[in-house]
């Protein structure tokens, strides 16, 4: 039989493959691990899972906090909003507004 077991892992090209590709990795490691690499291909390829899983989170984390001044300028470039609302939503990125939505007193 051909290769496939773990749906081509071989041929990822890049990281969002990769990162697509995360229970194969997964499956990968274990089967080396088992194999009796453990000290030095499935370790690195459970650390390659991890840096991946790190990576999501914090990628994540960034993109929550990066919606709203992506769409604000979004939504200017596209004559949809106004400059002003870029202004907003990089206030509020900032931390320049209080809970209420308005800038703090100074």
């Amino acid at each position: 039989m051909s290769g496939g077991s773990y749906n081509y892992l071989c041929t990822a090209m890049d990281l969002e493959d990769l990162h697509s590709r995360r229970h194969d990795l997964d499956d990968m490691a274990k089967w080396l691990a088992e194999l009796g690499y453990a000290q030095d291909a499935a370790r690195e390829t459970e650390e390659l899972l991890l840096l991946l899983r790190q990576w999501e989170t914090r990628a994540e984390v960034r993109m929550r906090r990066l919606t709203d001044v992506w769409k604000a300028v979004e939504w200017w470039d596209s004559s949809d909003s106004s400059e002003d609302a870029v202004h907003e939503a990089l206030a509020k990125y900032r931390g320049d507004h209080d809970d209420a939505g308005t800038p703090p007193r100074v």
